[in-house]
């Protein structure tokens, strides 16, 4: 019996065959830039068809909201639904799972080298765990230890309204509400809200350097250049600001979700952009946001955070999933 699993974001999409006939093992997978497909079947389709593999059943993490069997994908122009997707790929159940309900699902099954500790604490083996992704948006969920497993729990904690926390962030507030109506936590944590971060601090800055505004007038997506020119030591102070601004930010929301869920068990940051700026995670701009948190701030602080280096946890959630289903 084959499962194809798959996690659908907004930037990507990864399909994978799991065999699970005496076990679970992957024996294909590819990814496609989702943006160059019309639909989630047409990525499907030119997945199966070289081999001509014939799952009997399916399970896709996405990202957004999954309501009754249906979701829209955030940041992506695709319309899932279950019932039409078991017709189309001729399979017999198709679930669909919120992507960072997926990566929740999937944390206790995560080796300690698929982790990064950014923030020492003290993990409750009883408490909950919050989960904060940072990909083309920002993604929240929880998961809830009980007797017989646990039990992963959605959130678009993500779109809450952005809170600033220094005249900094107070004057980003600002400046993005001429351009928005509504600025979240999304707008300014995540790969879409990190050219607003940087537009910002280079209004304040001046003109980019002629190398770096070459880069980012001939790339499809700013995003990449800023994070890897704000890595370099001789690369831009401005993205450098950028990225520690990030930081501040990520880890302030990192905060609030801890307390949201009192997440004794951990909060765990995903997402593709976490791993890729590890040293500005654990800077002082990340403790402070995480920790200050008025009369909360010494149970957070006890709180460990751990970054997920694993960049298939959506994946893998899915498929424990669709195992699950089977």
């Amino acid at each position: 019996m084959l499962l194809l699993a798959g996690d659908v974001g907004g930037t990507k999409t990864t399909l994978a065959l799991v065999a699970i006939n005496g076990g679970a093992r992957i024996v294909a997978e590819t990814t496609f830039a989702s943006r160059e497909h019309a639909s989630l079947e047409d990525a499907v389709g030119q997945f199966l068809r070289p081999s001509g593999a014939r799952p009997s059943r399916a399970a896709f993490s996405v990202a957004g909201p999954v309501i009754g069997g249906r979701a829209d994908i955030t940041n992506l122009p695709w319309v899932l639904d279950a019932e039409a997707l078991r017709g189309t790929l001729s399979v017999e159940h198709v679930l669909l799972v919120n992507d960072l309900q997926a990566t929740a699902f999937a944390i206790p099954h995560l080796r300690a080298e698929q982790l990064s500790t950014i923030h020492p604490g003290t993990s409750d083996p009883a408490g909950a765990v919050a989960v904060v992704a940072v990909g083309t948006g920002l993604g929240e969920a929880m998961l809830i230890p009980r007797s017989d497993g646990y039990e992963a729990l959605p959130s678009e904690g993500g779109h809450t309204d952005f809170a600033p926390r220094s005249g900094v962030q107070r004057a980003l507030l600002a400046y993005l509400q001429r351009e928005m109506d509504h600025v979240s936590f999304e707008s300014v944590c995540s790969g879409i809200g990190i050219p607003n971060l940087y537009r910002f601090l280079a209004s304040r800055a001046g003109p980019a350097p002629e190398w770096l505004a070459k880069e980012l007038a001939a790339a499809e997506d700013p995003t990449p250049v800023i994070v890897e020119a704000g890595m370099r030591r001789d690369g831009c102070g401005t993205c450098r600001r950028t990225l520690t601004l990030l930081a501040a930010i990520l880890g302030a929301e990192a905060g609030n979700a801890a307390l949201r869920m009192l997440s004794t068990g951990g909060v765990f940051v995903g997402g593709g952009i976490p791993p890729r700026i590890l040293p500005a995670l654990r800077s002082r701009a990340f403790h402070d946001g995480f920790t200050r948190k008025g009369k909360m701030t010494e149970m957070v602080a006890r709180i460990p955070v751990h970054v997920i280096l694993e960049p298939r946890a959506a994946l893998l959630g899915a498929a424990r999933y669709g195992l699950a289903m089977a």
